[in-house]
């Protein structure tokens, strides 16, 4: 029966649904966004948008810190043990903060959720371990696509069970979480064998050292560079969007729930369907390209829109962009040894942490100057416009990139 149970669907369907939790994790507190954090006495919106800045910021601090050690230690004892652990954890950091009643124990709250949000390399890896070299770039695409399923519930929940108080979304996280933890316990086969088991090592388990070895590898160093620099642009998404509509459009919570999981939807068909089409006909650096022009449009856009319509204009054509994810991740990971993959997601983990710990405050800081009495100009979308001119230098510099290394 257990054999049965760890074979076919079951164990890929569980770490689909980790990455899919992780995401909800993110959603689900961006409707209430505002209101939670002036709940919890951060004075005006002004205030309450800087300290949004700050909670992303130190959740992606603890990424940035344990991603490459946890991708690291997966190398060396499997992925189950990592995920099952760090799934346990992140339940019981659902409950702290369903019962956070100062804006320091929120604090914690997200220091927490960023230490158990690093199993994103270990997932990777898993989907590294079993796939074949020409399958790796569409299969990545399945854990976008499973987050980007999260990223559509988070929001929904966090929406709808906002009418019961702010707290609610969270228990029902934690719920699911420990759920998780409990279905992968009779479903996960290790998939680390001595063939790959590699021994741990300090010096390639923290950021610098891996990314100074993994950056050692042809071709990959330009390759993580655009990563980040795409990365700062893409979380100008969380970072700003309940505080930019708010400002914009005069949006409750529920339209932002609904506007953020119409664009979840739309990740999730591109990078769980549409990238295989694409990848058809184009070559994964072609993807790329493709993926940063749509990307481009959506960014530029949300720049000077004044009407709600078009934002659901917008959504179908900006998603058409998380092509290019998926496509590059496949690049490197082909790059990279066997026996390094849960070393190099722990180094993309790494980069994306460092994105994300400077982009919430970038992107909050130019909203507020940009919308605050006095100000030059009225411009609330320009934090979108700064991601654009991001992805602009993304495409550029991946026209550089040698046709031999992707």
């Amino acid at each position: 029966m257990t054999n049965q149970l760890q074979s076919g669907k079951l164990p890929l369907l569980f770490v689909l649904a980790t990455v899919a939790i992780d995401a909800i994790g993110i959603g689900i507190i961006i409707p209430v966004m505002p209101d939670l954090i002036l709940e919890v006495g951060a004075g005006t919106l002004g205030s309450a948008a800087v300290w949004g800045g700050i909670l992303a910021s130190v959740f992606a601090v603890m990424q940035l810190l344990f991603g490459p050690t946890i991708g690291n230690l997966s190398d060396r004892y499997g992925r189950r043990p990592v995920l099952l652990i760090s799934l346990f954890f992140m339940g019981i950091d659902y409950l702290v903060m369903g019962v956070a009643h100062t804006i320091w124990l929120l604090f914690v709250g997200r220091v927490i959720g960023g230490l158990t949000a690093s199993t994103q390399p270990t997932v990777a890896a898993y989907i590294a371990d079993i796939s074949e070299p020409e399958e790796k770039a569409q299969n990545f695409g399945l854990i976008g696509a499973a987050f980007g399923i999260g990223f559509v519930l988070g929001p929904l929940f966090g929406a709808a069970f906002a009418e019961l108080g702010t707290r609610a979304p969270f228990y029902a996280a934690a719920a699911f979480s420990l759920g998780n933890m409990v279905f992968g316990w009779f479903v996960l086969p290790e998939t680390v064998t001595d063939e790959i088991r590699r021994p741990f090592d300090w010096k390639r388990a923290n950021p610098l050292g891996g990314l100074i070895h993994i950056g050692r590898l042809p071709g990959l160093k330009l390759l993580l560079a655009i990563m980040f620099f795409f990365q700062v642009a893409f979380t100008v998404y969380p970072a700003i969007w309940s505080f930019y509509t708010l400002e914009r459009f005069g949006w409750e919570p529920w339209m932002i729930g609904v506007t953020l999981a119409a664009y979840g939807v739309a990740i999730a068909f591109v990078q769980g369907w549409l990238i295989r089409v694409v990848l058809k006909y184009m070559s994964e650096r072609q993807t790329v390209l493709f993926g940063f022009v749509f990307e481009m449009v959506g960014f530029f856009g949300y720049g000077f829109i004044t009407e709600t319509w078009q934002v659901f204009v917008l959504i179908p054509l900006g998603s058409l962009g998380a092509v290019a994810l998926p496509a590059l991740q496949g690049i490197m990971s082909r790059t990279a040894l066997d026996n390094q993959q849960g070393e190099l997601q722990g180094v993309l983990t790494c980069i994306v942490s460092l994105a994300m710990i400077i982009s919430p405050l970038i992107m909050t800081l130019i909203f507020r100057e940009f919308v605050k009495d006095g100000s030059l100009f009225y411009l609330p979308g320009a934090p979108f416009l700064l991601a654009f001119l991001l992805t602009l230098l993304c495409f550029g510099l991946m026209c550089l990139t040698p046709k031999r290394a992707s």
